[in-house]
């Protein structure tokens, strides 16, 4: 189900009234109704966005789109069990993993502002090994489902279920919006869900290795910075 080179057709003006009114109608459904209303609106415009700490929102959008595209950003600082998650998901889910590369490799990146930016200016590493090779895939659809929770942090206590990317010009669908971890704990242990290992041995939010701390959720992400997203949401 890949779209490719297929370029945004819908207009903006529409789907931001479109989206107001899903959220209001969809607020109290379950995942899969609201996987579903996004699959019937947008078809093969429709993504499925994963970091591959687990594999749950994959699993969800599997059994409602089989063959879905899924983008994973391969920023080239992944932790190798992140990576080990992406490719048993390629593996054994009926879903099309994308691995998007940012223009620059990691050294090519060094070469150009120096060694470990991250340390240095991670919004401006962000930018480029995350925002922008984001911003460029999405052209090719007109909706993106995320694996977004209320629960996760102060800066996602507000997350619609269904929005609208006032940035990208995109509808925006947290499925699992409503979730909490205990909500998301049974369902990994009902369908038996991959899940990146590093979350076990007290990583509770896992994303590039410079940048993610053992303990603390997103508030332990890029320790000494005023930082808790990456600038994808």
């Amino acid at each position: 189900m890949s779209s490719t080179g297929i370029q945004s057709a819908r207009d903006p003006f529409e789907l931001r009234d479109l989206t107001s009114t899903a959220n209001t109608r969809l607020e109290g459904r379950s995942a899969t109704d609201i996987l579903e209303w996004g699959l019937a609106e947008f078809g093969e415009r429709l993504c499925v966005t994963s970091s591959f700490a687990d594999a749950v929102m994959v699993h969800l959008a599997a059994s409602v789109a089989p063959g879905i595209d899924v983008v994973f950003l391969d920023t080239g600082l992944h932790f190798p069990e992140t990576l080990a998650i992406r490719d048993l998901v390629a593996e054994t889910m009926n879903v099309n993993v994308r691995s998007i590369e940012p223009e620059q490799s990691v050294g090519g990146q060094d070469g150009e502002f120096g060694p470990r930016l991250f340390d240095r200016s991670p919004d401006e590493c962000c930018a480029m090994r995350k925002v922008l090779p984001l911003n460029r895939t999405l052209r090719d659809y007109d909706a993106w489902a995320t694996g977004l929770r209320r629960d996760e942090s102060p800066t996602r206590a507000n997350t619609p279920v269904v929005g609208f990317d006032l940035k990208r010009q995109k509808a925006k669908i947290a499925p699992i919006a409503r979730w909490t971890q205990e909500d998301v704990d049974a369902y990994i242990a009902r369908h038996d869900i991959p899940v990146n290992p590093l979350i076990s041995e007290g990583f509770e939010s896992v994303g590039c290795w410079p940048c993610t701390a053992r303990a603390g959720g997103r508030e332990g992400r890029w320790a000494g910075f005023d930082k808790t997203e990456c600038g994808i949401h």
